[in-house]
């Protein structure tokens, strides 16, 4: 069959030091996925596709909870719903030994279904309706307030209950240069946390059981978690010698970055992200020089992001190529940002499956939406791809999948390769019927 022609274009290449654009490094050609062909995915289950890898969780998993075990002797790691809640995901981190944490009702709901005790589920978030409140208190799962008015409701809870409730307090607090996360929690610095833990013990109804504080996401300086763990423990010092108060755990949340790339950034991801060792250092350090070893309080993590982000990748097609205005080649695949909603912030590995030599050029790669903001990549460099070849875009594990949208075309299948090798869909591809269905038309119409 005689190939399309493309009229040849000439661009000046311009040497020097490196800069922030970095080395025009040579992209990596992958054609499997743990062992299984990209190939074989694709005409088993379709284009675009998810793809989970089981071993991946597992290896993310153990080097978290062992970096933290090894430094620290009470440590329970919860999984971040948010992060992402597709059940096989979730089931395979309680499998490991995860509890919940959870920040919506609906999220509570699916962690319960699953099988997780409510006490292993942990209610974070600043929305939390009274009914949900009340649901969680009474079923037994930990609580962590995120303000004044959800203290007043659960007063009211125990009234009606006729017994004291435990419950965690979010605390946030100033942490030098780093940006405060301070639309959730009560403030530390401000006196507002020492004022609500005074009403909680005033009103006689409410034990603090806890401390907990999430401050911020993708933090790539594990000193700022020192500082973090430093200032919970000021203040469990403070509410025990002023109100007798026995902290029974410290949740200090998630944040931790993953080896994805943020926009921006032009080191290395291997260069940027710290290993789990790192975080667990300054925090543990903290931790285990300021408790007794009587009176160790239970160390909680919420790490979601550096869990599962590496586990995920998208296999994509390229269904178009063209030449810009300005000479730049564009590849038109089939995921968009409807699917890959983590392309506005992240620069994503882009790994094509076919090698077909050649020359390195620099590329836009866009997605199939009628959209201008469909940009998986504004510019990198890949060598010469065609209709029908496919990519892969990793790391894509990390909220794609609570976020991603039916805008302009349905949600593809997702599928799981389990450590045996076995391959599994966990989530079907949507169709036209599943989009409308809970749709109607009004009579008169």
């Amino acid at each position: 069959m005689k190939k399309p022609y493309e009229k040849p274009f000439i661009t000046r290449q311009q040497g020097g030091i490196i800069n922030k654009f970095g080395n025009a490094a040579p992209t990596a050609v992958a054609d499997e996925i743990d062992g299984i062909k990209v190939e074989a995915l694709v005409k088993e289950y379709g284009s675009p596709l998810f793809v989970y890898s089981e071993k991946t969780i597992h290896k993310k998993y153990r080097e978290l909870v062992d970096a933290f075990s090894l430094r620290y002797p009470r440590v329970q790691h919860a999984w971040s719903y948010k992060t992402n809640y597709l059940k096989a995901v979730c089931r395979t981190f309680h499998n490991l030994g995860s509890w919940a944490e959870v920040v919506s009702m609906m999220e509570y709901q699916m962690a319960k279904r699953l099988g997780v005790k409510p006490q292993h589920i942990i209610f974070n978030g600043p929305f939390k309706p009274y009914e949900a409140l009340r649901t969680a208190i009474i079923e037994g799962a930990m609580v962590n307030i995120d303000g004044m008015e959800e203290l007043y409701e659960i007063e009211k809870i125990a009234t009606e209950l006729d017994r004291p409730v435990n419950i965690g307090i979010r605390l946030n607090m100033s942490l030098g240069t780093y940006m405060a996360w301070d639309r959730f929690g009560i403030n530390i610095e401000s006196g507002q946390a020492y004022q609500a833990v005074k009403r909680a013990v005033a009103g006689g109804k409410i034990h603090i059981d806890g401390l907990h504080a999430h401050i911020g996401t993708f933090i790539l300086d594990p000193e700022i978690y020192r500082l973090q763990a430093q200032k919970l423990i000021e203040f469990a010092r403070l509410i025990k010698n002023d109100f007798g108060i026995h902290i029974r755990y410290i949740d200090i949340g998630g944040g931790f970055a993953s080896r994805n790339r943020l926009k921006g950034t032009y080191l290395s991801t291997a260069d940027i992200a710290p290993p789990f060792e790192r975080y667990a250092e300054a925090i543990c350090d903290e931790m285990f020089a300021s408790f007794s070893q009587n009176d160790l309080p239970l160390l909680i993590l919420e790490t979601g992001r550096a869990l599962i982000d590496e586990a995920g990748t998208i296999i994509s097609t390229v269904s178009a190529t063209k030449r810009l205005s300005n000479g730049m080649r564009a590849l038109v695949i089939d995921a968009g940002v409807n699917v890959l909603f983590t392309a506005f912030w992240y620069d994503h590995d882009i790994i094509p499956v076919n090698d077909r030599g050649g020359d390195m050029e620099d590329h836009v790669i866009y997605g199939p939406l009628c959209m201008q903001i469909d940009v998986i990549r504004p510019q990198m460099k890949l060598p010469h791809l065609e209709r029908g070849d496919r990519v892969m875009i990793r790391p894509a594990g990390a909220y794609n999948n609570t976020q991603w949208l039916q805008f302009i075309s349905l949600r593809p299948n997702v599928a799981m390769i389990g450590v045996g090798g076995a391959v599994s869909v966990i989530r079907k591809a949507e169709s036209l019927d599943y989009l409308q269905e809970l749709e109607s038309i009004p009579e008169w119409m």
